[in-house]
């Protein structure tokens, strides 16, 4: 495998980790903001601004993750831990990805929910 494409691969899976940090990041900050603009009725219009911009932010987010994601899977190398273990790692793979889109379906939604209330 040459340079270039394993630059590529760590490349990859750092973006694809760095925009879940990202998407979590912003739902605290739209969760936070949520709850200043409750307490300040003077600022609601502009944190409620703010709070549209953090979840635009996550839908963008959200996409990078399922982008990257997806290039990841044609990364692995496959029986690289014997084939009884890539069996499992599949399956357990599948699990994560199925609760994890639930996790980001569910996020999502209520940061709509939330910053557009």
């Amino acid at each position: 495998m040459g340079t270039i494409r394993k630059a590529a691969i760590v490349l990859n899976g750092f973006i694809h980790d760095f925009a879940t940090g990202y998407w979590l990041s912003d739902l605290i900050a739209i969760y936070l903001l949520h709850g200043y603009r409750a307490g300040s009725p003077p600022l609601a219009a502009t944190l409620s601004g703010i709070e549209r911009f953090f979840f635009w932010n996550a839908v963008a987010a959200a996409l990078t993750i399922f982008a990257t994601g997806g290039m990841r899977s044609f990364t692995y190398v496959d029986n690289f831990y014997g084939p009884e273990a890539e069996a499992t790692r599949r399956k357990m793979l599948i699990i994560k990805h199925v609760l994890l889109l639930a996790v980001v379906g569910s996020g999502s939604y209520w940061a709509y929910c939330t910053a557009f209330s």
